[in-house]
């Protein structure tokens, strides 16, 4: 990542007046007053849904009055998604709270922490919550990993992602579950510009069959038919309960730390080895990109950090565990040589491959309407839906 003066005033870019997101981020565009169009995107959610308000909290009672409804007579009446990080766990006890009985939901690409592992442990005894665990076959994870890697896209652990998705609907359709929590908030995470980190179906698929070696056998790929059997006939709904209600994620961890021994593992998204090398070396490195933007915008918007000192930070160096970059060259058989030549490669982009985009756009009537019924995301919506500029990642 290519750093810019510390100091936000004598920065060279123009910089949200409300956040830190500049003019390099994709998609941006500033009012008359200098806020950023991303800002202005959070405000509209917090009206919508009501965030941290008594109408928001009534419409989240609501929808836990139906998924109660739902799950009658029912050993589950909500699945729920979990890594080992501070959201899903923090989710799982609140599921809990509200009297519905969830069913704890994990894609395993085998490159978890040892922490994150421990902290799903854990929370699950404490809770006395079952777990519905998919394991990816390690080494066809590493060959997925791998030609994603070898493609030199943004989008090395779009597989993740995609894979946790349909994890959660093949648990809830095999339990009769109508209701999928998510542990997001766009409020402590921001919303991803448009551009970054696109992912689907088509897209792994087509990576995977170019410069992969093994076939896929364990990996649960989610092709379009299969998101729309899931989504409009199995009409599974997902919920972030996060967007309705006032959620501290700072108090959330330290009650997980309290309560249930829970331990932090140092970062945003740093709770899996993939993850973590993604966005400590490989999008700064590759990509001049650090998504530590996004938090440390959420974190000013909300009043929790100073402008000038989240920039400061943007501006130093993202924390690299020590043996990450030998553990990820071992796991993925590179030699030093073979990673520096895949790393000093020209950067591609996800739209120079195959994916469904053109036909998220097409049918983005359709997707509006499911997720006013909430059976996708609402930034699925916003962010697949829409046409976005190619040239920028």
């Amino acid at each position: 990542m290519i750093q810019l003066e510390p100091n936000i005033e004598k920065a060279s870019v123009q910089i949200c007046t409300r956040c830190i997101y500049d003019e390099r981020v994709n998609a941006i565009t500033f009012d008359e007053k200098g806020e950023c169009n991303y800002c202005k995107q959070i405000d509209k959610l917090e009206k919508q849904y009501c965030t941290g308000t008594s109408e928001g909290d009534k419409a989240l009672e609501l929808i836990v009055k139906d998924v109660k409804k739902a799950g009658k007579g029912k050993k589950y009446d909500c699945v729920v998604g979990v890594s080992g990080g501070t959201d899903s766990s923090y989710m799982l006890y609140l599921a809990l709270k509200w009297g519905l009985r969830p069913l704890a939901v994990h894609y395993d690409n085998t490159w978890n922490s040892a922490i994150a592992t421990e902290n799903i442990r854990k929370v699950l005894s404490a809770l006395n919550v079952d777990l519905y665990t998919h394991v990816t076959d390690n080494k066809e994870a590493d060959d997925i990993f791998k030609s994603f890697f070898k493609a030199s896209v943004a989008e090395i652990e779009a597989s993740t992602d995609l894979a946790l998705a349909e994890t959660m609907y093949r648990a809830a359709s095999k339990y009769g579950v109508k209701y999928v929590f998510e542990g997001h908030s766009f409020i402590t995470e921001g919303i991803t510009p448009v551009g970054r980190n696109y992912f689907d179906g088509k897209y792994i698929k087509s990576i995977h069959k170019k410069y992969g070696k093994l076939p896929m056998k364990t990996y649960p790929l989610m092709t379009f038919s299969r998101f729309i059997y899931w989504t409009v006939f199995k009409q599974i709904k997902k919920i972030r309960p996060f967007w309705y209600i006032d959620y501290n994620k700072e108090e959330a961890r330290a009650f997980l730390e309290k309560e249930y021994d829970w331990r932090y593992y140092g970062g945003h998204h740093l709770e899996n080895r993939m993850t973590a090398f993604f966005h400590s070396y490989y999008m700064p490195k590759k990509f001049n990109t650090d998504y530590r933007n996004n938090t440390l915008s959420a974190k000013v918007r909300m009043g929790n950090m100073d402008r000038i000192e989240a920039w400061r930070e943007y501006n130093t160096e993202p924390h690299l565990e020590a043996d990450l970059l030998e553990y990820f060259k071992k796991r993925l058989s590179l030699t030093n040589e073979e990673f520096q030549n895949i790393m000093d490669k020209e950067p591609k982009s996800w739209y120079e491959f195959p994916t469904y985009k053109k036909r998220f756009e097409r049918l983005r009537p359709l997707f509006f309407t499911l997720a006013k019924a909430n059976l996708v995301p609402m930034s699925f919506y916003l962010k697949y839906c829409f046409p976005s500029k190619n040239n920028q990642l």
